[in-house]
């Protein structure tokens, strides 16, 4: 099983029911990865959006009035 290039942990999950695209989350440290291919199997770190807004919306209220 694959680690957590972050904090070393193990990752969580069934290599055989992933597919290219998913995202995989480390139970320990949170980091997200993305899976870029299966055979063999390859992960790449989801890059931060720097987006701090929960709502996605920054604009709502401003549009609202």
């Amino acid at each position: 099983m694959p680690s957590c290039p972050e904090c070393e942990s193990a990752l969580d999950f069934d290599e055989a029911e992933i597919e290219e695209g998913d995202l995989i989350v480390c139970d320990e440290c949170g980091t997200e990865y993305e899976v870029v291919a299966t055979e063999p199997l390859e992960l790449s770190r989801k890059e931060e959006s720097g987006y701090d807004d929960p709502s996605g919306d920054e604009h709502a209220e401003e549009e609202e009035e």
